[in-house]
């Protein structure tokens, strides 16, 4: 297997930039999540939630720290 994707970038750079986006995309649909378990009244859900979203934004960050990383070793 190559080291290329069919779009012609690296599999990596685009792993990486899946991930970002994956998770990013992920912490923001779970801020719904956090606004229903809020209105239902369960507090331990919302925290839970917000563990995940929080978790979620740490990978994302961690992505773009090894993306910068990947781009500039060419």
């Amino acid at each position: 297997m190559s080291g290329q994707s069919s779009t012609g970038t690296p599999n990596v750079t685009y792993d990486l930039v899946s991930i970002m986006y994956h998770t990013l995309q992920g912490a923001e649909t779970y801020q719904k999540f956090i606004q229903d378990a809020e209105s239902a009244g369960n507090q331990d859900v919302a925290s839970f939630i917000r563990e995940i979203q929080q978790q979620d934004e740490q990978r994302a960050q961690r992505a773009q720290q090894l993306l910068q990383q990947v781009m500039q070793q060419g």
